[in-house]
């Protein structure tokens, strides 16, 4: 068994998705791993990762807007505002959504479905550094 772990950063922009898999398609490529899985993790707690509909933005929009009424800024009852109104909600959609994805891979492809893609899912209202490590393991 192979294993190739590599590092990452995406600087966002703020709130909202951005495409991270033609990144992680060249790191499959380039372990030469031809059938196993690949990890892809955030190293943060204030934004995600998503599988998502990548060929018509407006599904993202719908999504950031989803959330956006799910889990509001300014509530009384959030404690946690040490970084801002956006601080808490940023925690809270997170869990909801994951910080990790498992990815198969078959013929040295990974295997996304036709309108899949990944995505860092940016939770706070500031732009952000985020790390994000990418271990592809099998043969």
């Amino acid at each position: 068994m192979s294993v190739r772990s590599e590092q990452f950063e995406v600087r966002t922009r703020g709130k909202g998705t951005y495409e991270i898999t033609d990144h992680i398609r060249q790191v499959v490529k380039q372990s030469g791993i031809a059938t196993g899985t690949v990890t892809v993790f955030v190293q943060h707690t204030s934004c995600s990762l998503i599988i998502m509909e990548n060929a018509d933005p407006t599904a993202r929009c719908d999504l950031e807007k989803f959330f956006d009424r799910l889990v509001p800024e300014n509530e009384p009852y959030f404690e946690h505002n040490d970084e801002g109104p956006d601080d808490m909600p940023s925690h809270i959609r997170m869990v909801l959504t994951r910080s990790s994805e498992v990815i198969p891979i078959a013929d040295s492809q990974m295997q996304l479905g036709t309108w899949q893609g990944i995505f860092l899912f940016e939770h706070r209202r500031a732009a952000h550094r985020r790390k994000i490590f990418v271990t592809v393991m099998g043969e």
